[in-house]
């Protein structure tokens, strides 16, 4: 494995970075009466995932437990995502079989961001 000198060398942030482009574009279609709602709130919350990590990254020369603390805050983001993809589907905003995919990413996310709080010295 070689060293990470940034965030961007995260395994974990490329993959929430490039699912928070495709939530982005996707909610480019959503209805106009979602804008400032649901489509707000999922890139929001997709993003939110990609900043906590680069931000706890920032901090995790002066502390670990800090870098750990924004991970934790990025795992309740991309459960949140869960939250979000359920009334997109459910709405008929998204189909179903992207939802169950990007559920699963989320899922992903959330465990490869649990390892990297486990394993961060």
């Amino acid at each position: 494995m070689s060293a990470v000198r940034s965030f961007r060398d995260l395994e974990v942030y490329q993959k929430a970075y490039r699912l928070s482009l495709d939530v982005h574009k996707a909610t480019l279609g959503f209805p106009k009466m979602e804008q400032y709602a649901l489509t707000d709130q999922m890139r929001r919350g997709s993003k939110s995932i990609c900043a906590n990590v680069a931000e706890g990254f920032a901090k995790q020369r002066a502390s670990a437990a800090e870098f750990r603390r924004y991970l934790m805050i990025a795992v309740g983001s991309s459960d949140e995502m869960k939250v979000w993809l359920d009334y997109s589907r459910d709405l008929d905003y998204l189909d179903a079989a992207i939802v169950e995919q990007w559920q699963a990413e989320y899922a992903r996310i959330s465990r490869m961001l649990h390892g990297l709080m486990e394993s961060w010295s």
